[in-house]
């Protein structure tokens, strides 16, 4: 519930809720039941070896999924009631835990920057840990924000329209600050691309910075920085408090990107085949919840709450409807770039697509540029366990990808990445590291 929730309403929400999972406990006891007279039950994976498992989240909207399987009875319907999803500072917070694992004090698994799990496992952001990609979470749903002082330059998706300021404050002696969420992660990865396809090198016209998703607005009002990109709903609220604009919205760079992703350590994986196909299971029932109109108003009071992203309601509500006020008077309504749960294949974890961020930290030198990316794809992506899991929770055949890559993709500056000759567009990008 938001703060500006009162204490009546927050009694009623909570009264409603103990409902609900009565309720859902109920339904779900039946379900199972008649699972065991089933004739399908043969096919299906084994009974989790384990309850339990211990899994992070940031406060960002792309964590719906993970936040309404736990809240709406989920995990406990595929078997595993003792799930347990626990807030995380910030992304390298998201590291340390995974890399201690739920034994030493951390997390077995998380709401993760789809890069993550690869740097982890190749251990170039700390220790080595071996990580399993099992579902993306969403496409889209991220932004790039900017101060109040660029609009007069109108800055939106076309960034070179900031070069004047730019060089300006920078005659002036002033370092020119903007912030994402973890080097190499995807919202360092869109920022980059936006600034780069306009002739603006991140690496010497810029400074990036890194501040926690949760932090950006409170630093924008700080002055700490001109421009940050990160998820929603903190491009909402940064509006909603008249703090700056959304230049752009992710989609409008890449429709249909891919974003978060829920990935387990290799190591509970092997040990817990069967619930880490149940785990993922409860996770796709609940992005085809979270992607049904009929639930938004619901799933934006879910998540808004104080045990989860704690803003208000309106905050959430607007942008995953697809209607966007970039605080500069420009108006989207049902904007084809929202966030997506399900649709568009979201769920699905495809193995081009992973490629693609591999790619990106290449370019970047945030990886090896000599680094096997078909073998740590094949070690990091488990899509296998996807499909197992989208079988077990009854997805129709049509709703499931038949192929591991989604082919070409292209971007709004006319840039194409072919994922069988990532090199070709490697070498057709001017911006690079040197």
């Amino acid at each position: 519930m938001s703060d500006r929730t009162d204490d009546r309403e927050d009694a009623m929400s909570v009264m409603g809720r103990r409902a609900f999972l009565k309720t859902g406990a109920t339904a779900a006891a039946g379900a199972a039941a008649a699972a065991l007279s089933s004739p399908l039950l043969a096919a299906a994976p084994g009974k989790p070896e384990v309850t339990a498992a211990k899994l992070g989240f940031i406060a960002l909207t792309d964590a719906a999924p993970l936040i309404i399987a736990r809240e709406l009875g989920l995990f406990a319907k595929y078997g595993m009631p003792d799930v347990t999803v626990a807030k995380q500072a910030s992304w390298a917070g998201t590291r340390d835990n995974l890399v201690l694992g739920a034994g030493g004090g951390g997390i077995d698994g998380a709401h993760i920057l789809s890069p993550m799990p690869y740097m982890l496992t190749l251990g170039t952001i700390g220790k080595a840990t071996p990580m399993s990609i099992l579902a993306r979470l969403n496409v889209n749903g991220q932004a790039i924000s900017v101060e109040k002082e660029y609009l007069g330059a109108r800055a939106d998706i076309n960034s070179a329209r900031m070069k004047p300021l730019i060089a300006q404050r920078k005659a002036a002696g002033r370092k020119i600050t903007m912030a994402m969420t973890f080097p190499g992660g995807t919202h360092d990865l869109w920022i980059r691309y936006w600034l780069a396809a306009q002739g603006i090198n991140p690496d010497v016209d810029v400074e990036l910075i890194t501040i926690p998703p949760p932090q950006m607005v409170a630093n924008m009002r700080a002055n700490t920085m001109e421009a940050f990109c990160v998820g929603e709903p903190w491009n909402d609220q940064l509006v909603a408090q008249k703090l700056g604009y959304t230049a752009v919205s992710t989609g409008q760079l890449w429709m249909n990107h891919p974003e978060k992703a829920f990935a387990m350590r290799s190591d509970w994986v092997a040990a817990h085949p069967n619930a880490a196909i149940a785990l993922t299971a409860a996770v796709i029932e609940a992005q085809r919840w979270c992607d049904a109109p009929a639930n938004n108003a619901r799933l934006a009071e879910i998540i808004g709450g104080r045990d989860w992203l704690k803003v208000p309601v309106a905050d959430i509500q607007d942008r995953l409807l697809g209607n966007f006020n970039m605080g500069d008077g420009r108006v989207f309504k049902n904007a084809p770039f929202k966030m997506k749960f399900w649709a568009s294949n979201a769920s699905f974890p495809y193995k081009s697509h992973d490629l693609w961020f591999l790619t990106e930290d290449q370019r970047w030198g945030k990886l090896p540029a000599k680094l096997n990316t078909k073998a740590v794809i094949a070690k990091v992506n488990r899509a296998d366990i996807w499909r197992k899991a989208a079988a077990l929770a009854k997805v129709p055949a049509a709703q499931i990808p038949k192929a591991d890559s989604r082919g070409v993709e292209r971007f709004f500056d006319g840039k194409v990445f072919d994922p069988a000759n990532p090199a070709a567009y490697l070498a057709s990008l001017k911006i690079k590291k040197a």
